[in-house]
């Protein structure tokens, strides 16, 4: 055989090879993560910044990392998150990292995308306490941040629009490609043992598929918590009916991601569920009426395990300093 016609059987071969793995995963109801693409750096960079930035914050204290910390996988892992004037949240943190996959924003999805997400928590009195306005004031008066804006935008000016734009562009990169489970999917059959690949056939003919598919396994959609039994919640929060006001939308809330859970937890929306273990028993027992042994149980933690991906690698923001017109925090109210 001539060295030319090897070399096309080989890239044929190749090609089939790779053809047949992209179709069998195709076939499964979870789809690897694609890594994030960049386009605008400099937008990025500027998010970036405002994401750790406490400045933003009344106190000067809180920054959105503060409760989606990036090196706890994108939250807190307390129950519910600490806000202004060590006020204690209703609800749970959910992680920011594979947000962008989420067919909505927060628990009860009020917010369309990150854009609209990412101006909640400034103005909330419960968690950075701040105002808009007082934001943007304080983003005006440091002469850093006046340049970094018209790097990104073209233009001096900063707003509110523009401050979350920037910080929904970041997040936006915060993706978790790589894990184990995508290295499987795309046709590495060694990357999983045998009692993770159990856990995921367990995981499948359970019904849990149903709710948590797509490459985020999870996040695309709303569902009620506690079908086959009722949910006792240890959270004031009622879910989706804040938002539509339709009682039927009572205790349905965004199916969360399950993308890097061995790291977020506790778990559900109040936090209740310290492991994964005892999440996985009270979702098969309230959600798919099942009972699941301590071996089964075992095997479907363990697949979970393997949705870890590779975590966000940057080089952290310097932040630019305040300037002697940049108004200054107002400490915690002592009780």
């Amino acid at each position: 055989m001539k060295l030319s016609t090897l070399s096309l059987a080989i890239t044929l071969l190749g090609s089939t090879l790779f053809g047949s793995a992209a179709m069998a995963a195709s076939k499964e109801p979870i789809q690897p993560i694609a890594a994030a693409k960049v386009t605008n750096p400099a937008l990025v960079e500027l998010g970036k910044k405002l994401y750790f930035d406490p400045r933003l914050s009344k106190s000067g204290f809180i920054s959105c990392n503060s409760c989606h910390n990036l090196s706890m996988g994108g939250t807190d892992n307390i129950k519910t998150s600490i806000g202004h004037n060590w006020q204690e949240g209703p609800i749970n943190a959910p992680t920011v990292l594979n947000s962008s996959l989420n067919v909505a924003q927060f628990w009860d999805g009020r917010a369309a995308d990150l854009k609209a997400q990412a101006g909640g928590p400034i103005a909330n009195p419960g968690e950075m306490a701040f105002t808009h306005t007082l934001a943007i004031n304080v983003l005006q008066s440091i002469p850093g941040y006046v340049a970094e804006f018209k790097k990104a935008f073209g233009s001096e000016v900063v707003d509110i629009d523009k401050v979350t734009k920037a910080i929904a562009a970041f997040e936006e990169t915060l993706v978790t490609p790589n894990s184990r489970f995508d290295k499987w999917l795309k046709g590495d059959k060694k990357a999983l043992s045998k009692a993770e690949l159990e856990g995921y056939k367990l995981f499948k003919d359970s019904g849990c598929v149903a709710c948590h598919n797509g490459p985020a396994v999870g996040g695309n959609s709303f569902q009620k918590m506690g079908v086959v039994e009722p949910y006792k919640a240890s959270s004031p929060a009622e879910g989706r009916v804040a938002v539509t006001g339709k009682d039927a939308d009572r205790f349905n809330f965004k199916v969360p991601t399950l993308r890097n859970v061995e790291m977020t937890y506790p778990y559900f929306h109040d936090g209740a569920a310290n492991t994964l273990k005892e999440a996985v028993d009270v979702m098969g027992r309230l959600q798919l009426g099942k009972k699941f042994t301590d071996e089964e149980n075992a095997k479907i933690v363990a697949f979970l395990k393997t949705l870890t991906g590779d975590q966000p690698n940057f080089k952290m923001p310097i932040l630019p300093p305040s300037a002697d017109a940049t108004p200054r925090p107002t400490p915690f109210e002592k009780k």
